[in-house]
């Protein structure tokens, strides 16, 4: 796993620019989340972040340290992000937590990634502006 290819990849995230994180992925590529659940695809993920995006306008992956062998490497730092409430201005909500990030490449692309992160505090942010 080539470390540059995983700090490319969250950098393609902090500037929210879909094409470019799509670019960086295998075409099968699969993303696990905070909670287990499995996406697969490069279309569907460039559609997620898309979305991700929109309700988290300004969401940046923070990386502290990088630990890496042959085919993974694991990135330690925090996630942070306003959710942005579609039903009114109020876009205050700001949550940070401490997060990991697993990655898997193949052919220089990445082909998994995953989340670990206490993500309770934003669902609890979301879901109290859904009710």
């Amino acid at each position: 796993m080539n470390r540059n290819l995983a700090l490319a990849f969250v950098d393609a995230i902090n500037s929210h620019n879909t094409d470019n994180i799509c670019t960086l992925m295998t075409p099968n590529h699969l993303f696990i989340d905070s909670q287990g659940n499995e996406f697969e695809g490069k279309e569907f993920m460039k559609q997620a972040w898309k979305s991700y995006f929109e309700m988290f306008p300004d969401y940046r992956i923070e990386i502290s340290r990088v630990v890496e062998n042959d085919s993974n490497i694991v990135l330690l730092g925090s996630a942070q992000g306003t959710y942005k409430n579609m039903k009114s201005d109020d876009n205050s909500m700001h949550w940070k937590v401490p997060a990991a990030f697993r990655a898997e490449s193949s052919k220089n692309k990445i082909k998994l990634w995953q989340v670990y992160a206490d993500n309770t505090f934003a669902f609890n942010i979301m879901n109290k502006h859904h009710d």
